[in-house]
């Protein structure tokens, strides 16, 4: 009898509990740009609400050529909460020719293992101090070192070869780091290292959100000082036209550049910077002759070079994190050949007002206008087929149809002086 009961629960409850194993998901993250608060937003978003019952494995995707420290600790901070309160394993997989490269080399660090393509590398990894003092680079680079020995002791890697991926900048390629016990083996591709893993279930992958592309888009610290700085343009160029939706539009820039700033942490300094730069092209409205936009301009640029945070993680490949790049300094010359541009377009609005501002008395001066009675003190004159009440600024006898000069206003009269002789 007891056989039987052993037989039933072997062919009845035992496929459940298989069936049970082998129907949790396998998440699937696609590392597959820049890490930045971006990136960061999708590794919480993506592991936060992962459970154990529904979940077997999170496989990381990699191929990043590095990023922002900040971002990268949060993402380090979302596996480790993974692997340890949720009780899911992490395995980051870098793709074949791929990159785990600077802030990369820390999250494959952070996972239970790492696997490498053919013709992928990882690291190097050491730290940089936009900006900084050589002790800050030291501190930083201390630091840096010993989270990542901290990492590979705790998941049984070869500290040793670790740190001197931190400390000497160190990259190793996939058959390197394999023979120094960095990482935990090649596969040539992703769904071999699953199978030789024994990694089964239904596969869901995770991509960056619109949101999370948003945020990588405005965690370039050099795109936010430019949408500052064309924003305040824009609002410039629309104290000249009154049009409001170049307000609206410019409005709308800086505060995106604010908030840019804001997410990313960037340089107080910069921010200051970009700040003046834009309000000195405002004043531009008062001096009309180029001068405060273009200085304004050049501040702003220069602020916009500085608002990168200070520490990143940087390599060889990560030119799209670091504000000194070619792309951006071509951007800069570019920036400022338009500017030249709208300073001509200004001075010629700028001289329009000029000749012509007002309307009413104003629009009057400089004219010439007829007595219309003789007069030395007050009296009428006729200018366009209008009748005005006029003073003789010089106290001079004015004969009726003599010819005078506008020369300003006294609330509704005019202020006339004699014309010279061949006026007409």
């Amino acid at each position: 009898m007891l056989f039987i009961f052993a037989l039933i629960f072997a062919l009845v409850l035992l496929p459940s509990i298989s069936h049970s194993q082998s129907s949790k998901n396998v998440v699937i993250v696609n590392l597959d740009e820049a890490i930045d608060p971006g990136s960061a937003s999708m590794f919480q978003s993506a592991l936060s609400s992962l459970s154990s019952s529904s979940v077997s494995a999170v496989v990381i995707q990699m191929n990043t050529p590095g990023g922002y420290l900040a971002s990268m600790q949060q993402i380090v901070d979302a596996i480790n909460n993974t692997e340890g309160v949720q009780k899911i394993p992490v395995y980051t997989f870098i793709v074949p020719d791929g990159f785990g490269a600077s802030a990369g080399s820390y999250v494959a660090m952070a996972s239970d293992k790492i696997f490498m393509g053919p013709g992928s590398f990882i690291g190097p990894s050491t730290p940089e101090v936009v900006g900084g003092t050589a002790l800050e680079q030291q501190h930083v680079t201390a630091a840096c070192e010993a989270l990542m020995v901290s990492m590979a002791q705790s998941h049984g890697r070869n500290a040793s070869a670790a740190y001197v991926m931190v400390s000497q900048n160190i990259a190793y390629s996939a058959q390197d780091a394999y023979s120094y016990g960095v990482v935990n083996g090649i596969y040539s591709n992703l769904s071999a290292m699953l199978a030789g893993q024994g990694i089964t279930g239904q596969a869901v992958y995770v991509n960056p959100s619109p949101y999370d592309n948003f945020l990588s888009f405005l965690s370039n610290s050099y795109v936010d000082g430019l949408f500052i700085l064309i924003g305040s343009l824009a609002v410039l160029l629309d104290l000249y036209h009154a049009s409001i939706v170049l307000s609206v539009v410019g409005l709308i820039m800086i505060g995106l550049g604010l908030v840019g700033v804001g997410i990313l942490g960037g340089n107080f300094l910069g921010l200051i910077l970009v700040i003046l730069g834009a309000v000195i092209m405002l004043f531009e409205v008062k001096t009309g002759h180029g001068i405060a936009l273009m200085s304004g301009l050049a501040m702003g640029l220069v602020g916009a070079f500085l608002l990168s945070p200070a520490y990143i993680s940087s390599g060889p490949l990560t030119s799209g994190v670091s504000p000194f790049s070619t792309a951006n300094i071509i951007t800069a010359v570019v920036i400022v050949v338009i500017g030249i541009i709208v300073v001509f377009y200004l001075m010629q609005i700028y001289k329009g007002f000029r000749l012509k501002k007002f309307t009413g008395a104003e629009a009057l001066i400089d004219s010439i206008a007829t007595a219309k009675s003789s007069f030395d003190h007050e009296g009428w004159v006729s200018i366009e087929g209008q009748e005005w009440k006029a003073i003789s600024r010089d106290k001079e006898m004015i004969e009726t149809g003599e010819k005078v000069i506008i020369v300003g206003r006294d609330g509704l009269k005019l202020i006339v002086i004699k014309a010279k002789q061949g006026v007409q």
